[in-house]
Formats: structure tokens, C-alpha cells, sequence
């Protein structure tokens, strides 16, 4: 099969744009703002299909499945790999900030700070354990379809896939509605695909116009902390999972170069949710797997969150010269652990979460969040990649654990990735 010429791969193009994005916002900084638009517009094209997305993908795999306990068994050890390592990337953090302490010397007096987190600080009730339920039950059955909210939509697809399964004769007719109705889906987001580079344009020539490559100057050691801190933790603990379960973790980046070259333009994990899901299944993980794994570890396994959470807590009390005993940093990995999972399906849950332990953590005040508020922006792109690729890897581990892995088209994929974007083009009527 004929390689498209470098100059027609989409991740040439997101380069490129991006490249565009960041000269324009640094030499043309009002023009640069004024690109917001175009960033905004194509996340809101991709959020547009990802409920349809989700819902299709994950009703059909497990309509497709006889066995409904398999269906249990799958989420249960996707809960235990999500606990399991997003707990260890918050320990990763809060090791990561006591050795280098990024905060240290900055000696900034409480009393002095000022700037607006109530945005955050309202939010931050969402995380609560009430919150939480009233968050994931929708208005109607079909509500979802039509908004935004992950954890809704996997609950009614969840449901709607049993349901199937139980009236199996007499639901044939929705099973293959649903099953013509993925190729014309996908479709959709492959031609949305095609602006992806206009959006990382947008989206990146604001940001530098607005904020200015300067602004992190003054705070650039906690940025690269927690970008050396995450890509360690992608190469080391990730590759190490990636290793035991017989595939390598840089050829895996390699694959999924155009999702995170789009992450990293517009700054939203959920721009490439689509685009992961579905070279997940082209990667020989089974439908039903990509379907509960996929769009639930964007909800409950966020290990790039759970690093700048730690960490950035830890940042804000050494610049405030607050000593925490190893008590108290305990606590503050605890209740970390509980708001990075009570606040799944929250817009902005970094912050949010950030927010929301803070405020139930008195030593460190809650307004010291402004003084990471302004570099924020710069560290939601290494959070959102370290979430895409530990939900990949997460994916492959869970399918391998059911013997619902391809390793032979999974290898295929990995070695051959520059094959994979013009055959999926071609395969929109044969999913499995």
C-alpha cells in the first residue's frame, strides 16, 4: 500500500500549524488572541461526536458479548489498573516535589495574594461524593446523546448493551441499526480529522498571544518538574507495563502521534478521544474493551492530573513557607486520591480537583491556587498527553488480561503505523 507523501499526513500538518500557532501568538500577540475562535470551535465539532462516539462503540461490544459477567469482570479490572497506578502517580508527585521542592525560596506571604479561583472553588462541590452521583445519573434515557457528560453516556450505552443482550431475538433489528450507523459516525470523524490542524492553530496561537512564552519564566522550574516528572513516568512506569505485556511503549507513542500531536496543539485530551478509540480497535483490542476502557479511564484514570495535583499542592505550600509534616502529606494524598475520582465527568478537572483538595486541606490555602493560575495553561497539555497515553496503555493491558488482544495485528499496527491512517480509511463498514 502507497504512503501518502509526508506533506498530506495529519501529523505533519499538526506540526506545522502548530509551529504557525506559536510564531504568530510570539510576534503578533493581539492577532494571536484573536484566534481563540477557531481553537474553541473545532473542540466543540469533536465533543459534537464523541457522546455518538462512545455510545455506539461501547452498546455494540457488549451486544456482540453472550457472557454479561464477562462485561463486569472487564470493569472490574479496569478499576483496579486505573486505582492502582493513578494512587501511585500522586505518590510519584508528592516524591517528585519533597526532593526537588520547585516552591522553595520563593518565600510569598498569604496575606499578599491575591486573584479569582471561585470559578474553581465553585466547582469544586461537584467532587463531592453527592455530587458525584447526581453527576453520572442523566435527566431522561436519551439525554446524554445529546451532552457532554462521559460518565452519563457510558451509563445509558452500559445499559442499553445489557438490554440488548436480554431481548436479544427481538432487539436484532437495533443491534444492526447501531451497526450501520458506526460507518457513517466514523466518518464524521475522520473529515473533522481534516481541521484538526486549524484548530491546533487557533488554539496555540492564543495561547502564546495571550500569556506570552514570558509568563512561565518565573515559574519555570515547577513547569519543567512537571514535565520531566511525567515523561519518566510514561517512559519508565508505563514502558515497564508496556514491556511485561509484550509491546513497546515508544512504538505505541508513534502509533498514536497524530491523537497526541492534537493534544498537545489544542490542549484537550478529549480532542483525540474519538481517534483513540478507534486505533485502539484497529490495534487488535476487542470493541467491547475500548469501549468501557477508553472513555472510563478519561474519567478515573488520570495519571498526568494525579501528578500535577501532588505536586502542584506542595509547590504552593513551600512558596508560602508551610511546613507539612509527613502526616499531613499523607492526608493530602488521600484526600487527592478521593477528589481525583469523585471529580470524573467535572469540566476542567484539573484545576477543579486541585481546588477541591485544597479545600478540605486547611493547612494550605486555597487562594495560593493564583499563584500557579497564570502557567496553568502551559501545564494542561503535558497533563492531557499523560492522560491519553496512560488510558492507551491501559486499554492493551486490559484486553491482553481477557485474552481479547490480536498481538499479531497489534504488533502490525506498531510496526507499520505510517499503513494504519489509510487503511482505517477504507474500513469504516467492517468493524468488528
Amino acid at each position: 500500500m502507497k504512503t501518502k507523501p509526508i506533506h498530506n499526513q495529519l501529523y505533519f500538518q499538526v506540526i506545522i500549524a502548530i509551529t504557525a500557532g506559536v510564531l504568530l501568538g510570539k510576534f503578533y500577540p493581539e492577532l494571536g488572541e484573536k484566534m481563540k475562535p477557531l481553537g474553541d470551535g473545532f473542540i466543540k465539532l469533536v465533543k459534537m461526536i464523541i457522546a455518538p462516539v462512545i455510545f455506539i462503540t461501547l452498546t455494540l461490544g457488549i451486544a456482540h458479548m453472550t457472557d454479561l459477567k464477562k462485561v463486569g469482570r472487564i470493569a472490574i479490572k479496569a478499576m483496579i489498573y486505573f486505582f492502582t497506578f493513578s494512587t501511585l502517580a500522586l505518590i510519584i508527585g508528592l516524591v517528585v516535589g519533597n526532593l526537588l521542592q520547585p516552591g522553595h525560596g520563593l518565600n510569598i506571604d498569604p496575606a499578599t495574594l491575591s486573584g479569582d479561583v471561585s470559578e474553581y472553588q465553585q466547582k469544586a462541590h461537584e467532587s463531592t461524593l453527592t455530587g458525584f452521583i447526581m453527576n453520572i445519573i442523566p435527566e431522561t434515557l436519551f439525554s446524554p446523546l445529546v451532552g457532554e457528560n462521559i460518565l452519563q453516556v457510558l451509563l445509558v450505552a452500559i445499559l442499553m448493551g445489557v438490554a440488548l443482550v436480554l431481548t436479544k431475538e427481538k432487539s436484532q433489528k437495533v443491534t444492526d441499526l447501531l451497526q450501520d450507523l458506526s460507518a457513517p459516525i466514523f466518518k464524521i470523524v475522520h473529515i473533522l480529522m481534516k481541521l484538526a490542524p486549524i484548530g491546533a492553530f487557533g488554539a496555540m496561537a492564543f495561547t502564546i498571544g495571550k500569556y506570552g512564552l514570558h509568563s512561565i519564566l518565573n515559574l519555570i522550574f515547577l513547569v519543567a518538574t512537571f514535565y520531566i516528572t511525567s515523561i519518566l513516568f510514561v517512559i519508565l512506569v508505563l514502558g515497564a507495563v508496556a514491556w511485561y505485556n509484550g509491546f513497546n511503549i515508544f512504538k505505541l507513542l508513534f502509533y498514536l502521534k497524530e491523537e497526541l500531536l492534537l493534544v498537545l496543539g489544542t490542549s484537550s485530551s478529549e480532542s483525540a478521544l474519538p481517534g483513540i478509540m478507534e486505533k485502539m480497535e484497529k490495534a487488535g483490542c476487542s470493541r467491547a474493551i475500548v469501549g468501557l476502557v477508553v472513555p472510563t479511564g478519561y474519567s478515573f484514570n488520570l495519571d498526568g492530573t494525579n501528578i500535577y495535583m501532588t505536586l502542584a499542592s506542595l509547590f504552593i505550600a513551600q512558596a508560602l513557607n508551610i511546613h507539612l509534616p509527613i502526616e499531613k502529606q499523607l492526608m493530602l494524598l488521600l484526600v487527592a486520591m478521593l477528589s481525583s475520582k469523585g471529580a470524573a465527568g467535572v469540566t476542567g478537572a484539573g484545576f477543579v480537583t486541585l481546588a477541591a483538595t485544597l479545600a478540605v486541606v486547611p493547612e494550605i490555602p486555597i487562594a495560593g491556587m493564583t499563584l500557579i493560575l497564570g502557567i496553568d495553561k502551559f501545564m494542561s497539555e503535558c497533563r492531557a498527553l499523560t492522560n491519553v497515553i496512560g488510558n492507551s496503555v491501559a486499554t492493551v493491558v486490559v484486553a491482553n488480561w481477557e485474552k481479547q488482544l490480536d498481538k499479531e495485528q497489534l504488533q502490525y499496527c506498531l510496526d507499520n503505523p505510517n499503513k494504519i491512517e489509510k487503511e482505517l480509511e477504507g474500513l469504516f463498514s467492517n468493524k468488528k
